[in-house]
C-alpha cells in the first residue's frame, strides 16, 4: 500500500466528502452523456406520436432527426451557460452551497423526464436536457473545487482523479441502466432518464452535515477557523501572499500577463480533451466488435466492456498518480494516444485484407481507453485548481470548463460529418492534436506533485529560463510577491 493512500485511509471524512460531492457532482456529466444511447428509439417514438396526437402531423425522416439532434446537444447548451455562471455562484455563495443548491435543477430535471411520456410531451424532454445540463455544468466547477480545496497537499492529485473517475462512472451507469433487464424497455426507459433525480436527491439530504471548503473560508471570507480542517501551513502563506487582493473576472484572467502560461495550458488540455478522437473510438469500437464476431445483439454488453474500462483505469489512475505526478500522466497518455490512433487507422485500413487485424483493433481500442483515462481524463478536470492562485481558480474553471462544453458542442454537431468524409482516417487528425499537446506539456507545464500553488504559478513564471523551475520556485518563494504579478 502506498504512503497516499494510507494517508486517504487515516481521512474517513475526506472519502465520505469526496463520494458525495461525486455522486451528485461530475457523475451527472457522464451519466447524461451516455443515458440517452438506450431509449433513443422510444423516444423518438414518443416524438412521432406527439407531433400525430397534437398536429396530426407525420414527421419526415429529416425532421425526426432534427428534433432528436436538438434534444442530444441541449444538454451542451445547458452545460454552457452553468459553466458560465459557476464563477460567479461558487465564488458568491461558497462550494458546498453551491452544490446544494444546483440539485434543485437536476431534481426538476428528472421530474420532467418522468412524466414526459404520460403527458405526451417530448418538450418535457428538451426542458429536462437543458436543466440537467446546467446542473451538470455548475458541478464540473463545484465539484472539482470543493474536493481539491478539502484535500491536504499530498491528496490533491488523487482526489483530483477522483472527479474523472466520477465522470466515467456516470457514463457507465448510463450504459449499464440502459440494457433491455433493467431499465432499458418501452415502459421503464423515464426511469432511466430520471435516474439522476436520485443521485442529486442523495447529494441533497446529505451534504449539509459535510464542512464548507477551509480554503473558501480562509481565503475567501477571512474565517480563520475553518483553516482548522486542515492544511494550514500551505494555506496561510496563500493568504500573506495575497492579502488584499479581490478574486479576479474572467477578463482580468485574460489580461494577466502572469498568468500567460498557466492559461495556455488550460486551453491546450481542455481542447485536446475533447479533440483527442475518444468520441471516434467509442463509434468505431462496434464496428470492430462487429468484424471480430460479436453478434449485433451483444454489442451493448462489448460496449458495457469499454465502459468498464475507463472505470476500472480511472480508479487505477487514483493510485499511481501521486508516484507518476500529474506531467508525466498527461505527456506518457498523449503520446501514448497519439500512437495508438496511428495504429489503430492501420489496421482499420487492414481490415478487410487480413482476418486477425479486428482483433488487433479491439486491442487498441482499450490499449487507447486505457491509455486516455489514466491521462487526459483523470489529470485535466482539476488543473485549474492546481495550475493559478486563489483570486485565479474561479475565473480559470470557468475557462475550462467553458472550452469542454463548446468542444462537447462542436464535436457533437461536426463530428458526423467528419465521419462520414474520412471515415477512420479522422483519426489522423485527432492523432495530430494528441501529439503536439503531448510536446507541449513535456517543455512548457511543470510538475505539480507535492508543491504549492504559489511553487507552481512562480514555476510557470520561470519555465524556459530555469533548470529546475520548481527547485528555483522553493529557494524564491519569499520573493514571490516581488516576481509575480496578482
Amino acid at each position: 500500500m502506498t504512503f497516499p493512500l494510507a494517508l486517504l485511509l487515516d481521512c474517513p471524512l475526506l472519502i465520505v466528502t469526496v463520494f458525495i460531492a461525486g455522486i451528485g457532482g461530475s457523475f451527472h456529466y457522464g451519466f447524461h452523456i451516455s443515458v440517452l444511447n438506450s431509449p433513443s428509439n422510444y423516444i423518438q417514438e414518443l416524438v412521432n406520436q406527439t407531433c400525430e396526437q397534437r398536429y396530426g402531423l407525420v414527421l419526415e425522416p429529416w425532421q425526426l432527426s432534427l428534433i432528436w439532434s436538438f434534444i442530444v446537444s441541449i444538454f451542451c447548451i445547458g452545460g454552457l451557460i452553468g459553466s458560465l455562471s459557476a464563477g460567479h455562484l461558487v465564488g458568491a455563495y461558497g462550494r458546498k452551497r453551491c452544490l446544494i443548491f444546483n440539485n434543485a435543477a437536476s431534481i426538476t430535471g428528472a421530474l420532467l423526464m418522468l412524466l414526459s411520456k404520460p403527458a405526451m410531451s417530448f418538450e418535457m424532454i428538451m426542458i429536462a436536457r437543458l436543466l440537467c445540463g446546467f446542473n451538470a455544468g455548475i458541478s464540473l466547477t463545484a465539484h472539482t473545487m470543493y474536493v481539491l480545496e478539502c484535500s491536504p497537499k499530498k491528496l490533491r492529485g488523487m482526489v483530483g482523479v477522483s472527479v474523472a473517475t466520477f465522470v466515467s462512472m456516470g457514463k457507465f451507469f448510463g450504459q449499464l441502466l440502459g440494457i433491455s433487464e433493467l431499465l432499458g424497455t418501452p415502459d421503464r426507459w423515464p426511469w432511466l432518464l430520471g435516474f439522476s433525480g436520485f443521485t442529486g436527491l442523495l447529494q441533497l439530504v446529505t451534504l449539509p452535515f459535510l464542512p464548507e471548503s477551509p480554503r473558501f473560508l480562509l481565503l475567501d471570507r477571512a474565517d480563520r477557523l475553518g483553516c482548522q480542517a486542515g492544511q494550514c501551513p500551505e494555506m496561510q502563506a496563500e493568504h500573506a501572499a495575497l492579502r488584499g487582493v479581490r478574486i479576479h473576472s474572467v477578463k482580468e484572467l485574460f489580461l494577466e500577463r502572469s498568468v500567460r502560461w498557466q492559461l495556455t495550458a488550460i486551453f491546450v488540455t481542455f481542447t485536446t480533451l475533447q479533440l483527442c478522437g475518444i468520441n471516434a473510438v467509442y463509434l468505431y469500437s462496434f464496428e470492430v466488435f462487429t468484424a471480430a464476431g460479436i453478434p449485433s445483439h451483444q454489442l451493448r454488453y462489448a460496449a458495457l466492456g469499454t465502459g468498464l474500462c475507463e472505470v476500472s483505469t480511472s480508479v487505477a489512475c487514483v493510485l499511481v498518480i501521486e508516484s507518476t505526478g500529474r506531467r508525466n500522466l498527461l505527456f506518457r497518455g498523449y503520446m501514448g494516444m497519439a500512437a495508438t490512433l496511428a495504429l489503430l487507422t492501420l489496421t482499420l485500413y487492414l481490415q478487410g485484407h487480413i482476418f486477425w487485424m479486428p482483433y488487433c483493433s479491439m486491442v487498441l481500442i482499450f490499449l487507447y481507453i486505457f491509455l486516455f483515462s489514466t491521462g487526459p481524463a483523470g489529470v485535466t478536470v482539476s488543473l485549474p485548481g492546481e495550475f493559478f492562485t486563489q483570486s485565479f481558480k474561479s475565473p480559470a474553471f470557468t475557462v475550462g470548463t467553458t472550452i469542454n462544453w463548446a468542444g462537447l458542442f462542436i464535436i457533437g454537431m461536426v463530428f458526423p460529418l467528419i465521419v462520414t468524409n474520412l471515415e477512420y482516417f479522422c483519426f489522423l487528425i485527432f492523432f495530430v492534436f494528441c501529439f503536439f499537446s503531448g510536446l507541449f506539456v513535456w517543455y512548457r507545464v511543470p510538475e505539480t506533485k507535492n508543491h504549492t500553488v504559489l511553487e507552481i504559478t512562480a514555476a510557470f513564471n520561470q519555465m524556459g529560463r530555469k533548470q529546475d523551475p520548481i527547485k528555483e520556485a522553493k529557494l524564491d518563494g519569499v520573493q514571490y510577491n516581488k516576481t509575480t504579478k496578482l
